[in-house]
């Protein structure tokens, strides 16, 4: 590929990035893509009207230097913790690319450039290879430039990712302290409660605490099996049971017409029944809980008296059989992933094995892909294996197309599968939070991609080139430091595609632009029907932009004319993110800031990586002083990381003693610990099962009578809360829509 083929990319991408940052900065200002564009301040953007005026219809940038200027603490109230870790990971990846392209493109550049004596053509001709350190001659002094630039990229990076590191730290502390009394720091979440004949789960789980944590146990929750069947067959049951045990009314008839006939989206079943059971004196659910036994699930909250005792007993072994009584901290309310939690607890090592099996063979599925993108990149050699193309690519124009643009669109299409897979693959895994799931998808992805991009494209380019393969495990080293500068034209023009066009289609958001047109125009559905609402997609962005920053660090001395377009993308995704986090998205869950230990050990490994291909560049070339001084940097990383995770890893892990007993005595000082206890009873609320809140209550009284600390206003207080479960979670639901909103 020479210089011409790049620009022609670059020339494409710069145009498609403009026509699309121009429609965007249109389509925000019509009223009907408020919805689109603006799902975090929905509710209060419908009470603006916009009227019609030729501003409407003209391109401005005032949403970038909206992006621009607001503060990281607004940041950090609108988005919460994970979208301040995020904005921190790509600041950290403008500083140190911007230390990074400085350096090499006065330091390696000119020496990889004049490398080799010889005639250079024009600049639009060269070939790229000459920019990288393949141009360099064996044994050639001027080696020294690339370990100095190496050295002093290391050291930028690891200074800064440990004030990061160290600022991030303080942020996440700051967040359990300041934070309003979370109901997770005093809950714990209890699987694979051993099965009694003689009693239930919730007798057997009160009967547990109430005699092993006697000073601490407040009381519990159980959860029950929830989906969609499984409402539909708790109403269609309850309903078969109305109607067999009812006697037939006039008055019965007219409603069940009414109910069946209208076309409001309610409950029916639900409704019939309330409207039944009010004719003949008795609540909704009155016999609900005579089998609520069948549909107990062996996994239940606990809720204890302090922060402090929930965590020791969330840690400790409760028994001596460690499959039984399993004891996890409780995922924020928000943040709980009802589905999973039912999940039987000795199915979950048979399922983590089956997704690794899984994304394994997805993997090696992927290759097909990935080794066709890569004949299309060296069209020379595919020619001598299939000489009917010849003609076709005759026509420079369509080779610089074919060779600079195409290759990398086509593996950006095909990787756009991968995050709903992963996600799939993380759901069945058995996360309990939706975070957590998040997070699983967020690593899988990661890995995914860094395999895919850069590992099979520089094999599957090793192969098509050379028409063989390795021989074996040892010669694996060379051949990766033959072949990584080889394919760095490849990744330059990935950062184009993949980068500044994801960026594009990232803020015009044209997945939710045609559905909100199709919801509009064909389905004739009302602003009040449209949801606009969608969550920041983490398991999707952060492996993007770590893999940018992987592929910046492997090939920053090998190939440095990758840097000042990796360097756009930073800024443009700086800009981009932020304007998405303050309008778009809606912050539905937040995870303490647990994406970045995993930015942090991808920089690291990239940083090792990209010193052990060095390592073995300057091998190649012959040039042992240049090897002996990358030895000391590698064991200098390896050692700086393995400090990180002794300093700052724990407090990504758990929360600290000190802290939760200190938050413990500031309550009780103020005397906040009875209103807690209150609203942790309605905190975990399994949102639509009707047995909910009589189990719970009936659970309650049954702890007064085996004589823990409550007195018996207490438990009519706790069964009132009960049945008011459902009206108090909608009031919080649309409490918090509210403060996310600005109102």
């Amino acid at each position: 590929m020479d210089i011409a083929a790049l620009l022609t990319s670059a020339g494409i991408n710069i145009a498609l990035c403009v026509v699309l940052f121009s429609f965007y900065s249109i389509l925000r200002k019509q009223p009907g893509n408020v919805n689109v564009y603006f799902g975090r301040r929905l509710a209060s953007q419908r009470s603006r009207r916009i009227n019609l005026c030729l501003e409407r219809f003209v391109p401005s940038p005032g949403w970038i230097l909206k992006a621009w200027e607001t503060s990281e603490d607004d940041i950090l109230a609108i988005g919460g913790l994970d979208a301040v870790v995020f904005v921190r990971v790509l600041v950290f990846s403008i500083r140190v690319f911007s230390i990074a392209s400085v350096i090499c493109t006065v330091l390696v550049l000119p020496v990889n450039y004049y490398g080799k004596e010889g005639m250079h053509k024009n600049i639009p001709f060269e070939s790229l290879d000459v920019f990288t350190i393949e141009n360099v001659e064996e044994g050639s002094k001027w080696l020294w430039a690339h370990c100095l630039a190496l050295y002093i990229i290391t050291i930028a990076a690891c200074t800064l990712l440990y004030f990061e590191y160290k600022s991030i730290t303080k942020l996440r502390l700051l967040h359990i302290i300041g934070s309003p009394p979370n109901p997770s720091h005093f809950t714990i979440l209890v699987r694979s409660i051993p099965r009694s004949s003689e009693e239930s789960y919730c007798d057997t789980v009160k009967n547990f605490f109430s005699y092993y944590h006697a000073s601490t146990y407040l009381s519990h929750q159980m959860i029950y099996k929830s989906g969609t069947v499984q409402k539909l067959k708790d109403d269609a049951g309850h309903m078969c049971k109305v109607l067999r045990d009812a006697s037939i009314e006039k008055g019965c008839k007219p409603c069940f017409m009414q109910c069946c006939c209208s076309g409001t989206p309610t409950n029916s079943f639900k409704m019939i029944s309330d409207e039944i059971d009010s004719i003949h004196g008795r609540t909704g659910y009155t016999d609900m809980h005579l089998d609520t036994r069948d549909k107990e699930c062996a996994a239940a909250f606990v809720f204890f008296k302090s922060r402090y005792a929930a965590l020791m007993a969330a840690q400790i072994l409760q028994t001596s059989n460690p499959m039984l009584w399993v004891t996890d901290v409780a995922p924020e309310p928000h943040d709980v992933y009802w589905s999973n939690i039912c999940i039987p607890y000795r199915q979950l090592w048979i399922r983590k094995i089956a997704t690794l099996v899984a994304s394994v063979a997805f993997m090696l599925v992927f290759l097909i892909p990935v080794t066709f993108v890569q004949g299309l990149t060296q069209l020379d050699k595919l020619q001598k294996m299939f000489p009917f193309l010849t003609g076709i690519l005759k026509n420079k124009y369509v080779n610089r197309v074919v060779t600079g643009y195409l290759p990398s669109v086509i593996l950006v299409l095909f990787l756009c599968a991968v995050p709903p897979v992963m996600m799939l693959f993380s759901a069945v895994e058995g996360s309990i939070s939706r975070s957590g799931r998040k997070k699983s998808a967020c690593c899988k992805v990661l890995y995914f991609t860094i395999w895919n991009v850069f590992f099979v494209n520089v094999f599957a380019g090793s192969v098509i080139s050379q028409l063989s393969v390795f021989s074996s495990v040892t010669d694996l080293p060379g051949q990766l430091a033959k072949a990584v500068p080889a394919q760095a034209t490849f990744f330059t023009t990935y950062v184009l595609s993949s980068g500044w066009a994801s960026l594009a289609v990232e803020v015009m958001q044209i997945f939710p632009l045609l559905c909100n047109l199709f919801q509009r125009f064909i389905l004739r559905l009302k602003d009040d029907a449209l949801d606009g609402s969608l969550s920041f997609p983490y398991h999707t962005e952060v492996p993007r932009i770590l893999l940018f920053g992987f592929l910046g660090f492997t090939c920053s001395i090998l190939a440095p004319l990758m840097l000042p377009f990796l360097l756009i993308y930073f800024f443009l995704a700086y800009l981009v993110y932020r304007n998405q986090i303050l309008n778009v998205y809606v912050t539905k869950y937040d995870s303490g800031g647990q994406f970045w230990p995993i930015a942090h050990n991808t920089t690291v490994f990239s940083l090792i990586f990209a010193q052990v291909i060095a390592l073995g560049v300057f091998g190649l070339k012959r040039s042992p002083v240049a090897s002996g001084f990358t030895i000391p940097l590698l064991i200098g990383t390896l050692l700086f990381h393995q400090y990180c995770r002794q300093r700052f890893i724990p407090v990504f892990r758990g929360n600290s003693a000190q802290v939760l007993i200190d938050m413990d005595r500031k309550d009780e000082h103020f005397g906040r610990m009875e209103e807690i206890y209150e609203q942790l009873h309605s905190a975990y609320n399994q949102f639509g099962l009707m047995p909910h809140a009589s189990s719970q209550s009936e659970c309650l009284s049954h702890h007064e009578d085996k004589g823990t600390a409550q007195s018996s206003e207490d438990i009519e207080k706790g069964k009132e809360l009960g049945k008011k479960d459902r009206s108090w979670s909608l009031h919080r639901s649309s409490s918090d829509k509210a403060v996310l909103d600005g109102k």
